[in-house]
C-alpha cells in the first residue's frame, strides 16, 4: 500500500511539474513592443480652398465602391471583374494559405500525442537468449516547452501575415475596381471619338463631292480637288486608328473583367456623353475631409503596418536563440515482456523526461540572425513610411485636379461652342462668296480638335475621381 501512495504522489508531483512548466511557458516575450511609427505627412489633406471651405475637419469615412458606382452598367461589369478576374482569385488563395500556415504556426504551440504499438527484441548475454519487450500507448516526442516566447512570437508573425494578405487582397479588390472603372470609361471615350471621326468623315466625303462636281463645271481648281480627297483620307486614317484603339481598350477591359465584355454592358456614344455631362450619373462624389488620418485605413498602410508587426515578432524569436529549449518527452500505456500482456491489467507504465539544450559557440550564428532581424525591422519602418507618404501623394494629387479638370472641362465646353459658331459662320461666309476655302477648313480643323479635346478632358476629370476613390482607400 504504501509503495502504491509512493507513486501515486510521484504521479502527482511529475504532473504539478507538467501544470507548472505549462504556466511558464510564453510568460517571457522577448519581442519589442509594436509601436505604430510617427506619420511622416501633414496632418490636414491639401484641399483645394473651395473644398476646405465645405469639407469635415474629421477624416472623411471611405466610399465603398456599389456607392460610388452608380451606373448600372457599370456596377455588373464590376462585379463580374471582383467574380472573375484571375488577380483578385490569387489574392484570395494567398490569404488562405496564410490562414493555413497560421494553423501550422498554433499547432506548435500544443504537444502533439501519437499512439503506436512497439516491439523489441535485445540479446541477453548471462542467459544466451533474447529478452523481448512490447508496449503499447501515447506519447509526446520534444514537446518544446516555450519559456522565452519564441512560438508564440512565431504565432505572431503568422497572424500579421495573414492580416497583411488579408490587406493585399483588399488593395488588389481596390485597385481592379478603380482599372475596371477608368478602362469603362476609357471604352466610353473611344465610342465617342470614333462617333466624332465617323461624322467627321461623313461630312468630308459630302464636300468632296460637292467639290467634284465644282471641279467637273469648272468652278473649282484641281488644288481644292486634290484638298478635299486629302480630308477625307485623313479622316478615315483617323477612324481606322479609333476602331483599333477602341479594340484594344475592348480586350484590356475584357481581360480584367476576366471573359468577354457583353455587348449591353459596354459603354457606346450616348453613354459616353452622358458620363462626361453629367458626372454625378455614372460616379458619385467622393466625400473628402481635412483630417489625413483617413490615409492609415488604406489596405496597402495597413499591409505595410502588418509586415511591421511581423518584423517586430521576428526579432523575439531572434532573441530566444540565445537561451536553451527546454522539451519534454513522454509516454504512458501498457507494457510487457509477451504481447498478451499488453490486454492485462497491472501492466500500465509511463515515463517522463525534459531535456535542456543551450548554444555553447555557433560561430556568431546567433548574433547574425538577430542583426538580420533587427535590420528587417527597419527595412519594414521605412516601408511603411513610404507607403503612408505614397498615399499622401496620391490623395494631393487627385485633390489637385478635383476642381482644376472640372473649371478647364468648363472652359472646354465654352471653347468647343464657340468653334461651332465659327464653322457655322464661316461655312455661310464661303457659301456666300465672302470667305475662302482655306478659312473653311480651318474652321472644320479648329472644330474637329474643340470636340476631341472636350472628349479627352471629360475622360481625365473622370479618371481623376477615381484615383481620389483609390487614394482615399476606396
Amino acid at each position: 500500500m504504501s509503495v502504491v501512495s509512493q507513486t501515486m504522489r510521484q504521479t502527482v508531483g511529475h504532473l504539478q511539474l507538467i501544470v507548472a512548466a505549462l504556466v511558464l511557458a510564453g510568460c517571457t516575450n522577448l519581442a519589442p513592443r509594436h509601436e505604430r511609427p510617427a506619420s511622416p505627412i501633414p496632418a490636414q489633406l491639401p484641399l483645394p480652398a473651395e473644398a476646405a471651405a465645405s469639407a469635415s475637419a474629421a477624416a472623411a469615412v471611405p466610399l465603398g465602391w456599389k456607392a460610388f458606382v452608380q451606373s448600372p452598367q457599370l456596377a455588373q461589369l464590376v462585379q463580374r471583374a471582383l467574380d472573375q478576374n484571375r488577380d483578385l482569385r490569387v489574392a484570395v488563395l494567398n490569404v488562405q494559405r496564410a490562414e493555413a500556415q497560421l494553423g501550422v504556426a498554433r499547432a506548435d504551440r500544443l504537444p502533439t500525442v501519437s499512439a503506436g504499438l512497439t516491439a523489441a527484441a535485445t540479446p541477453n548475454a548471462s542467459s544466451g537468449r533474447q529478452t523481448q519487450s512490447f508496449t503499447a500507448g501515447v506519447q509526446v516526442t520534444a514537446w518544446e516547452l516555450d519559456l522565452f516566447g519564441r512560438i508564440a512570437n512565431l504565432g505572431e508573425a503568422a497572424q500579421a501575415q495573414v492580416l497583411a494578405t488579408e490587406a493585399g487582397r483588399r488593395s488588389a479588390e481596390l485597385a481592379l475596381v478603380g482599372a475596371v472603372v477608368s478602362s469603362w470609361l476609357t471604352l466610353g471615350a473611344d465610342a465617342e471619338l470614333l462617333s466624332v471621326a465617323d461624322r467627321t468623315l461623313a461630312s468630308r466625303e459630302s464636300t468632296l463631292k460637292l467639290s467634284k462636281l465644282r471641279f467637273d463645271a469648272g468652278a473649282a481648281s484641281s488644288l481644292e480637288l486634290q484638298t478635299a480627297q486629302s480630308l477625307v483620307a485623313q479622316a478615315r486614317n483617323t477612324q481606322v486608328q479609333l476602331r483599333r484603339q477602341h479594340a484594344l481598350d475592348l480586350n484590356a477591359l475584357a481581360l480584367l473583367v476576366g471573359g468577354p465584355v457583353p455587348a449591353d454592358l459596354r459603354p457606346g456614344a450616348a453613354a459616353a456623353g452622358t458620363v462626361a455631362g453629367t458626372p454625378g450619373e455614372v460616379l458619385a462624389p467622393v466625400p473628402v475631409g481635412l483630417a489625413s488620418d483617413v490615409l492609415l485605413q488604406r489596405p496597402d498602410v495597413i499591409q505595410a503596418e502588418q509586415a511591421l508587426v511581423a518584423a517586430s515578432a521576428n526579432i523575439g524569436v531572434a532573441r530566444a536563440a540565445f537561451f536553451p529549449r527546454l522539451a519534454l518527452t513522454g509516454s504512458a500505456g501498457q507494457a510487457g515482456s509477451r504481447l498478451s500482456d499488453l490486454f492485462q491489467a497491472g501492466n500500465f507504465a509511463w515515463s517522463l523526461s525534459a531535456s535542456a539544450l543551450a548554444t555553447v559557440f555557433d560561430s556568431g550564428r546567433n548574433q547574425a540572425n538577430l542583426n538580420v532581424a533587427r535590420v528587417s525591422r527597419d527595412i519594414a519602418v521605412a516601408q511603411y513610411e513610404k507607403a503612408v507618404q505614397s498615399a499622401f501623394r496620391e490623395t494631393a494629387d487627385a485633390l489637385a485636379g478635383l476642381s482644376s479638370w472640372r473649371e478647364q472641362l468648363a472652359a472646354q465646353g465654352q471653347q468647343l461652342d464657340a468653334a461651332r459658331e465659327i464653322a457655322r459662320l464661316t461655312e455661310l461666309r464661303y457659301t456666300n462668296g465672302a470667305a475662302s476655302e482655306l478659312d473653311r477648313l480651318d474652321a472644320q480643323r479648329s472644330l474637329l480638335a474643340a470636340e476631341q479635346t472636350l472628349v479627352q478632358t471629360r475622360l481625365a476629370e473622370q479618371v481623376n475621381r477615381v484615383g481620389l476613390f483609390k487614394a482615399l482607400g476606396g
